[in-house]
């Protein structure tokens, strides 16, 4: 495989010079950032392949970092973090992380969880401009906004992934579960009606209905669509 870039973002350079030690010997290219601010910057200039990223770091948490990243890159990124409370596992991945790693950790678990999130990903280069276009309707998956009739329509991370992921595929059909793996990811503990739930809020704000050029689609006994109409 053509070698991939891993950025390591956390304030505690053993852990940083640790897992860099395996990423090294699995043929990664590593970087490295030691706080927030340092760590978006890096995303900038070095446009990752994968950012494994600490949650309690200095100038930025990483909260904070995932939602600045996620404004220009659909970079998978692995939320690194000594908590291990729910509600900062969810926040995480609400704010578009791809998985979460607990401390203390296995660094060869790290690098294989790196790996199967890398395989999940189609494209794991670095995007910093992708977007989709119909009729009265603008979808920037890069700057995270969604424009209807010239209106910007406030979505959260979450419902502007997965109304991206379904307008990529248009006429494409996805189950509840395979729109929960590829959005939230296989350590997401949720069930489907996470999906209903955020396919309705899509259609609320952006105005999807019958009438429209474009909708989301319920299949009955299936799943979702996004459907251009002729």
């Amino acid at each position: 495989m053509s070698e991939q870039t891993i950025l390591i973002a956390d304030d505690d350079q053993q852990i940083r010079e640790l897992l860099a030690l395996y990423f090294l010997k699995e043929g990664f290219k590593v970087e490295e950032a030691a706080d927030g601010a340092q760590a978006i910057l890096k995303v900038q200039q070095t446009q990752p392949n994968m950012v494994i990223l600490d949650i309690m770091m200095p100038v930025l948490d990483g909260m904070e970092v995932c939602r600045q990243i996620r404004k220009i890159s659909r970079v998978p990124i692995i939320m690194l973090t000594a908590r291990d409370e729910d509600d900062d596992r969810i926040m995480g991945l609400e704010e578009g992380a791809d998985d979460y790693i607990t401390k203390p950790f296995n660094p060869r678990e790290v690098v294989a969880r790196v790996k199967a999130v890398l395989r999940r990903v189609p494209d794991s280069t670095f995007v910093s401009a992708d977007k989709l276009k119909f009729s009265n309707l603008e979808i920037n998956i890069a700057e995270y906004t969604v424009t209807t009739s010239g209106k910007i329509i406030d979505l959260t991370a979450k419902e502007m992934e997965l109304l991206w992921y379904l307008a990529s595929h248009p006429g494409r059909v996805y189950s509840r579960e395979q729109l929960l793996e590829s959005i939230w990811g296989y350590t997401y503990y949720g069930d489907t009606r996470t999906v209903d739930t955020h396919i309705k809020r899509i259609r609320h704000k952006i105005g999807a209905k019958e009438s429209s050029p474009w909708d989301i689609k319920t299949v009955w006994g299936v799943g979702y669509k996004f459907e251009v109409k002729q």
